[in-house]
């Protein structure tokens, strides 16, 4: 998985696979998940970031 967070863009994008995005839908206003061909979720893409998250920069990883 890799998070990238563009300042610039004010966008985060959660990757969860290197599979090729086939379609792309918003579920939610600012919200945008990519899928692959065969209907796996490959990305989650969060517009105006910094709006949902006062440190969006800043990741927590936590595994249970």
């Amino acid at each position: 998985m890799k998070i990238k967070y563009d300042k610039e863009t004010d966008i985060l994008y959660i990757k969860f696979n290197d599979l090729t995005v086939y379609e792309s839908d918003m579920e939610k206003e600012g919200v945008i998940l990519d899928y692959s061909v065969d209907r796996q979720l490959v990305g989650i893409e969060v517009l105006a970031a910094s709006k949902s998250s006062s440190k969006p920069n800043i990741v927590e990883y936590e595994l249970a």
